[in-house]
């Protein structure tokens, strides 16, 4: 696979790109859900509810069983104190990122995170899983515009000093898509994430199948 691009630097998306976190986000939801009297969603409907913060997560879960309570803030309280108690048990690292940060990494390319996740689990997730030490700018969902807003990759871009024609966007999902459009970068989608949307329906500059290859499209 040729190159496609050369960036200076690659912001990437965090839960459905670099790490699983379904299990442990959905098992959370669907424990929160016990709590208030519900049905589960189960893993594979609570998967497809991923991607757009825990708020969006919580209320997407209660609407499918049964419909959205009054206190949804409590609800979201409720879920967030029960996901960061045990937030790496079932999440793994996607196979070949580890390799394939520490090589870009080699190459001179800084590397961000740019993820609707608040920033308090998103941390203690990249502490818990050892992921944290090739990211210099890591951006969550506490920052005031959110993807799909380009602000977000923006802020991103602006906390490793790159500019949007010398930096990458890696993702899963529209939001991220959107949001590298929004913000001038290129987008490159991975096809194993959390969307309803296909990956080669996203509009990517490219779609990759096997995390290593995106060692192959930079230079």
């Amino acid at each position: 696979m040729p190159a496609r691009f050369t960036p200076r630097a690659i912001v990437f998306d965090l839960d459905g790109t670099l790490v699983d976190t379904a299990g442990d986000i959905v098992a959370a939801l669907d424990a929160l859900l016990a709590e208030r009297g519900r049905k589960p969603v189960g893993l594979d409907a609570g998967r497809r509810m991923i991607g757009d913060g825990g708020r969006v997560l919580v209320e997407r879960g209660f609407a499918a069983t049964g419909g959205v309570p009054a206190d949804l803030d409590a609800a979201l309280a409720r879920w967030f104190e029960i996901y960061a108690a045990d937030i790496a048990r079932r999440s793994t690292v996607y196979p070949g990122v580890r390799g394939t940060l520490a090589e870009l990494t080699r190459r001179g390319i800084a590397l961000g995170i740019c993820t609707n996740k608040a920033d308090a689990p998103t941390a203690r997730l990249l502490a818990a899983l050892d992921l944290a030490e090739p990211f210099k700018a890591v951006i969550g969902g506490d920052f005031p515009h959110r993807k799909p807003d380009g602000r977000h990759v923006a802020a991103a871009l602006a906390a490793l000093d790159t500019a949007p024609g010398d930096a990458l966007m890696v993702g899963d999902s529209p939001n991220d898509a959107k949001s590298a459009r929004a913000a001038g970068l290129p987008f490159v989608a991975v096809d194993w994430g959390y969307t309803p949307v296909p990956a080669r329906e996203l509009g990517a500059d490219a779609v990759i199948s096997d995390f290593a290859e995106l060692k192959d499209l930079v230079a």
